[in-house]
């Protein structure tokens, strides 16, 4: 088992950053594909950024550009650093983890959650 908390969440202005940490626990996830995802009121939980365990990173189109994923397998956390936002930015952001090295963009096919960070960005 995987346990998953997120941080680093609040509210920012546009065209401000952020940086969000996923710290995990349980076991090692270097050998997983760690992912972020995003759910804003009323709208389906939507895929932001992957990163495989060999170092690939994948992103959804509305954020490349502006967000960039990493991770330190040493300390077993995962960070989101979020530049540039935008109102449409707004939602509560979950990490999210599966073994192995797929760059799955599908919420279900992810293993273990966070309990989430709420993100609100105001105009």
């Amino acid at each position: 088992q995987v346990q998953l908390v997120e941080s680093g969440g609040g509210l920012v202005q546009a065209a401000g950053s952020l940086r969000l940490s996923c710290a995990a626990s349980g076991r090692s996830i270097s050998r997983y594909t760690m992912g972020w995802f995003r759910q804003a009121p009323g709208k389906e939980r939507e895929f932001v950024a992957g990163l495989t365990w060999s170092g690939s990173t994948f992103y959804a189109d509305s954020v490349k550009g502006r967000f960039t994923i990493s991770r330190d397998n040493a300390k077993n956390m995962v960070y989101l650093q979020m530049d540039s936002l935008k109102p449409e930015d707004t939602a509560v952001y979950y990490c999210a983890a599966t073994f192995g090295a797929g760059t799955s963009r599908t919420w279900s096919d992810y293993d273990f959650w966070g309990q989430g960070t709420q993100v609100t960005v105001s105009s």
